[in-house]
């Protein structure tokens, strides 16, 4: 079964990288950057104070930091005892697959969806009351995600999987917050 999993993953990299178009290289290598991404953050906590008291848009902030935190220890911890290779570095693919990026780290699960879908996650959790259209910013973690397999840094399970770790985390804490913290800052 994992044999069959395993390879699925490789057969689906291959596929969806050599999806991509070189004309689009810049683009998605830029996607795949943080530092892109640094005004969306911004946007995050700014409307996380101007949607709520100061008192409890602080309290928020720090859930969102806290889950961000948690997701980043949990995802070395887990990419260190797997250690699994990513795309890039591992012999048996990347002369089949289009490199764009070549970080020497280990490959399960990604820290760029976990976190990405995690931020995003507790934010729209914490705004959903307050604005209708928060939902679209999970077209973030989608292209960040994605961009990943596009560079050949990250197999699909690997983006599933920390899709996954950061949706659940960013579920808990936001849980934490609303049955224990919320009802004490109120």
């Amino acid at each position: 079964m994992l044999d069959a999993l395993l390879e699925w993953d490789r057969q689906t990299l291959i596929y969806l990288n050599n999806l991509g178009i070189e004309q689009y290289d810049g683009f998605w290598s830029a996607v795949t950057n943080i530092t892109t991404w640094i005004p969306l953050y911004i946007i995050f906590f700014v409307l996380l104070y101007l949607k709520h008291p100061k008192k409890e848009a602080f309290i928020k902030a720090l859930m969102t930091l806290f889950t961000l935190g948690l997701i980043l220890v949990t995802m070395q911890i887990t990419k260190e005892s797997v250690a699994r290779l990513r795309p890039n570095n591992d012999v048996e693919i990347n002369t089949m697959i289009r490199i764009l990026k070549h970080p020497a780290n280990y490959s399960f699960f990604s820290g760029h969806a976990s976190t990405s879908f995690g931020l995003t996650a507790i934010i729209v959790l914490f705004l959903r009351k307050r604005i209708k259209w928060v939902w679209i910013f999970f077209i973030w973690p989608a292209l960040f995600a994605f961009s990943r397999i596009y560079v050949g840094v990250h197999y699909p399970v690997d983006i599933i999987v920390g899709a996954f770790v950061g949706l659940l985390y960013a579920l808990l804490f936001y849980q934490l917050y609303s049955q224990v913290i919320a009802p004490k800052i109120q």
